[in-house]
């Protein structure tokens, strides 16, 4: 079953985890719609722009790829997306904003989105 996953701090460059997961989603056959700073597209998908807040609708997953130094400015955001779960990848785990999700009733993961599809646990 696809799960569309929002890739907050998408990137073009190939050498990042967000690019490599990006493609492993869409290998995968989940829709993904990456979300950054960094301009251009993954994967065929244009990266939106994170600072306009762009609205999206179903969100089963949100994977972040911004540290918690980065998080509270996107912090409202992430949450009025209303995903099923969010993936702390690591490097991005923040028990604040995680405790937050869990009290709107959003799952929060600290796991690897590339680990986690590649044992079938997505």
């Amino acid at each position: 079953m696809s799960k569309k996953t929002v890739i907050i701090g998408a990137t073009p460059n190939p050498t990042r985890y967000a690019y490599f997961a990006a493609g492993r989603l869409k290998e995968n056959n989940h829709e993904i719609v990456p979300i950054g700073i960094k301009k251009g597209e993954v994967f065929n998908e244009e990266i939106l722009d994170l600072k306009i807040k762009p609205a999206i609708e179903d969100v089963d997953t949100v994977t972040l790829y911004i540290g918690p130094q980065n998080q509270p400015e996107w912090e409202e955001y992430i949450l009025d997306l209303n995903p099923k779960r969010i993936i702390f990848n690591p490097g991005t785990e923040n028990p604040e904003l995680a405790q937050k999700a869990e009290s709107k009733g959003i799952e929060a993961l600290n796991a690897c989105t590339l680990v986690m599809l590649s044992a079938n646990t997505y």
